[in-house]
């Protein structure tokens, strides 16, 4: 773990991220959640997102949180798998921080026969003064009518399937509100990416942007964090969270270097740990 390390903020990383994770299910529409399969509880001091009908192959089912509230026990594992497989969900990762309790609770999932998945790095800090926006793109805040193009620039700027019932979940996005606030970056009249930003007490937690590819390069991600943060600032927040994948010498990410210049720490590399249920093939993990 990096020395800039501090246990209290990787549990407030963490409960930020666990609780944009069940928000993020549990505020859908009754449609969209029925057309799905999704659903979302709380256990073990953490959350279980669920989708049983998903277009990914299991992106959107997600255990975040657990081990920090409460320690991490074998029978909190097992109801998780129950409710998973009862589910019928594709795949399931398990997002448990590397400094959760008890130590040594890789065993609980190891013996399970999960295996490990794509790691993220986690990011957290003071909420920085991001200075002056650096992009010719125009910034503003998205409703209602930006919901069609906010589901297009979000679907395709992932790289997931064109899912007619996922992309009328993600047009919902722009009219959640509340805790919610969702960012566009214009190129004249086209959206050239998305972002969003989930208060979540004092922590403004930057979950979910994306720019389409012939934007790209154009200091689209600079200046949507730009605002969220400034949002989040304006709302009270003193933290900001975020994640992303671990850069390696032959696949670099932008990501890591735009969060590192807006003053944010890497906290530590968390490991994903993937379970299939019997009878289903080996998924990509998310």
């Amino acid at each position: 773990m990096p020395t800039t390390f501090d246990p209290a903020w990787g549990v407030l990383a963490e409960q930020a991220e666990a609780e944009f994770m069940y928000r993020f299910n549990h505020d859908a529409s009754a449609e969209a959640r029925t057309a799905l399969g999704m659903d979302a509880v709380r256990i073990g001091g953490g959350i279980l997102t669920m989708m049983s009908r998903d277009p990914t192959g299991g992106y959107w089912n997600k255990a975040v949180g657990l081990g920090l509230g409460e320690t991490l026990r074998a029978a909190t594992v097992d109801e998780i798998l129950r409710l998973a497989t009862d589910r019928g969900v594709p795949s399931l990762t398990f997002q448990v921080a590397p400094h959760a309790h008890p130590e040594g609770w890789e065993r609980l999932l190891d013996e399970r026969g999960l295996t490990p998945g794509a790691p993220f790095v986690k990011y957290f800090g003071a909420i920085p003064d991001p200075g002056p926006d650096r992009t010719d793109l125009r910034i503003a805040r998205l409703g209602p009518d930006d919901a069609t193009e906010y589901a297009r620039v979000i679907r395709t700027g992932f790289g997931m399937p064109a899912d007619p019932a996922m992309e009328s979940w993600f047009a919902e996005v722009p009219t959640y509100d509340d805790d919610w606030v969702t960012y566009g970056a214009w190129s004249g009249d086209d959206l050239a990416g998305v972002a969003n930003l989930f208060v979540y007490g004092d922590v403004a937690t930057l979950s979910g942007a994306a720019t389409l590819p012939e934007f790209r390069r154009r200091g689209a991600q600079t200046a949507l964090m730009t605002a969220r943060i400034r949002e989040g600032a304006a709302r009270g927040c003193i933290w900001v969270s975020t994640e992303t994948w671990p850069e390696s010498p032959g696949n670099p990410n932008p990501s890591q270097h735009n969060m590192q210049q807006l003053g944010l720490s890497e906290l530590y590399v968390r490991q994903s740990w993937v379970f299939t249920p019997t009878g289903r093939g080996p998924v990509t993990s998310s």
